[in-house]
């Protein structure tokens, strides 16, 4: 089995800390955390995830949110991040597997700006700057291993 992930949520699952849109969707991620952190793999989608699912309930099936233009650009943009920090290529129908190196790539390379691309426009930028500025504390993903 897999997690399906759109490319964004690969930049918004290194800062998340149990804080969301609403309590469903706090509920949910730290489900798919829990499982992330057991070693199952992410399977890259297009459009709406397993993140995004219970904005995509709220919204009675269809949340704007998740089919916005810039939405899509976000992932666009966090996958070629992500596709440099690791130096594998990240793409739309990929499975990718964290592992401790390089769920540390990825943060060493968000804490410097390297994978910020993919944040321009969101409301949680400046509160993921500060989360990754503080070390991650208190951030719910690790790995199994660690």
């Amino acid at each position: 089995m897999s997690i399906e992930l759109r490319g964004h949520h690969l930049l918004c699952m290194l800062t998340y800390k149990g804080l969301g849109y609403s309590d469903a969707f706090c509920r949910n991620y730290d489900a798919i955390i829990a499982r992330l952190n057991q070693g199952e793999a992410i399977a890259l989608i297009r459009g709406p995830d397993q993140i995004c699912q219970p904005l995509v309930r709220d919204e009675d099936g269809d949340c704007a949110h998740c089919h916005h233009r810039r939405i899509h650009r976000r992932d666009a943009l966090a996958m070629q991040a992500v596709s440099e920090a690791l130096g594998i290529e990240v793409t739309v129908g990929q499975t990718l597997r964290l592992t401790p190196s390089s769920l540390t790539t990825l943060r060493q390379a968000f804490t410097q700006g390297q994978l910020r691309s993919g944040c321009f426009d969101c409301e949680w930028h400046s509160l993921c700057t500060d989360i990754a500025a503080r070390g991650y504390a208190d951030t719910r993903l690790h790995h199994s291993n660690e």
